[in-house]
């Protein structure tokens, strides 16, 4: 196999399809995962055929932690190789409301998804990764990117398990970043702020007189492809110096301003 591979979770739909896309446009053969197996994975099969890559799909859940060396195995079985990963899937806040009435159930739930399975995939991951005779020229990088929130950074009272679950993987991204850098992987975070997708549909209309009213300086909602061409260029060798930044993908959202 001389193309390189991607894996990225959480990808039949939203914010992972449009990477899973972006990257078989770039290059990449694409091994995509998702909790639900439906008709949307055929849909997601044909898109990144249609853009050049190669498709496998894994149904898998993030948060099952005794998943995820057969997941990783089973990608090399099938490709024989594994250049970058990027760890997407996610939930939002099962319940919005008072931070006082958050439930510890659903707090557990969130973490268990957004950070902890997030960690131990990744740390599955880049144990492969160091296993895996270097890549041979040309090459690109073998990168690990995380796709977090503005939420790791901004205070939203009502969601404050996402929050905290994002702010939390947000840490690990630099610890991850400081242990691989001698290895020559990069890993970087990708900070979405307001973005359409399933996730965001149910307050859209709400989101929508918010980015009307100013919210967002850039005055648009986010794309998934906005957030897809911000991996791909991470992932490639152009920032050759640069591991365990977070990058904005907001409009501008997150700056602070008078």
């Amino acid at each position: 196999m001389t193309r390189p591979v991607l894996l990225v979770t959480g990808a039949r739909r939203g914010i992972g399809l449009a990477i899973a896309v972006a990257f078989a446009e770039g290059g990449y053969d694409i091994a995509f995962t998702d909790i639900v197996d439906d008709d949307a994975v055929d849909d997601a099969e044909l898109a990144i055929g249609e853009a050049g890559g190669a498709a496998m799909f894994f149904q898998n859940d993030v948060a099952d932690l005794s998943s995820h060396q057969a997941l990783v195995d089973d990608v090399l079985k099938s490709y024989g190789r594994l250049d970058c990963f990027v760890s997407n899937a996610g939930i939002s806040s099962p319940v919005r409301g008072d931070l006082l009435e958050l439930e510890p159930g659903n707090f557990d739930r969130v973490l268990t998804v957004n950070t902890r399975g997030a960690m131990f995939l990744s740390q599955v991951v880049a144990r492969t990764m160091l296993t895996l005779p270097p890549p041979q020229k040309p090459t690109r990088n073998r990168s690990i990117l995380f796709i977090t929130s503005v939420s790791a950074e901004m205070a939203s009272p009502e969601r404050a398990d996402y929050c905290v679950s994002k702010a939390a993987l947000s840490m690990w991204v630099k610890n991850l970043a400081v242990r691989l850098a001698p290895d020559s992987i990069p890993v970087f975070e990708i900070r979405p702020g307001v973005i359409r997708t399933e996730m965001t549909a149910a307050v859209a209309s709400t989101y929508q007189a918010r980015i009307d009213d100013g919210l967002v300086p850039a005055r648009r909602w986010g794309e998934g492809a906005d957030v897809a061409q911000m991996a791909l260029a991470l992932a490639g060798s152009s920032f050759g110096f640069a591991t365990g930044s977070a990058i904005a993908c907001d409009g501008a959202l997150s700056i602070s301003r008078l």
